[in-house]
């Protein structure tokens, strides 16, 4: 027995329009893939705010000729060490670095960890991109 359910939705006809359009810029094959994205992002986005275990990545430029800044990084990141999967140090230039951080832990405690890094004398940018473990979506 498959485990596909079909099921019919009405829309208005202005809003499937923009529907259509939607599917196409995004190259989706059809309208079935475009409302399973929507409705995965939906449940990951609720399992961000109700707390539920997330993976994603923090990025984050900052000055490495920052005084002190570098060591304050790298104890931050060793008081989070339960939640750093992995991270990159990538030099852009004579004073910029790019660090990369994979994580996985509670959706808090990561946007916790992203904050305080964030919050450092000499970061300039910093953006956290969470996603699922892709275990509620199974």
């Amino acid at each position: 027995m498959s485990k596909l359910y079909r099921f019919g939705v009405s829309l208005d006809k202005n809003l499937i329009n923009k529907f259509d359009k939607h599917i196409q810029l995004g190259n989706y094959k059809n309208r079935s893939e475009a409302i399973r994205d929507l409705i995965r992002e939906e449940l990951v986005r609720k399992q961000w705010t109700t707390g539920g275990d997330v993976a994603g990545a923090i990025t984050m430029v900052y000055d490495h000729h920052k005084r002190e800044l570098v060591n304050v990084l790298i104890d931050t990141q060793h008081e989070f060490g339960k939640l750093i999967i992995s991270t990159q140090h990538i030099h852009l230039d004579h004073h910029n670095c790019l660090e990369i951080i994979a994580v996985k832990g509670k959706s808090q405690d990561v946007q916790k960890l992203a904050s305080k890094l964030k919050a450092q004398k000499g970061v300039k940018h910093t953006s956290l991109s969470m996603s699922t473990t892709g275990k509620m979506l199974q």
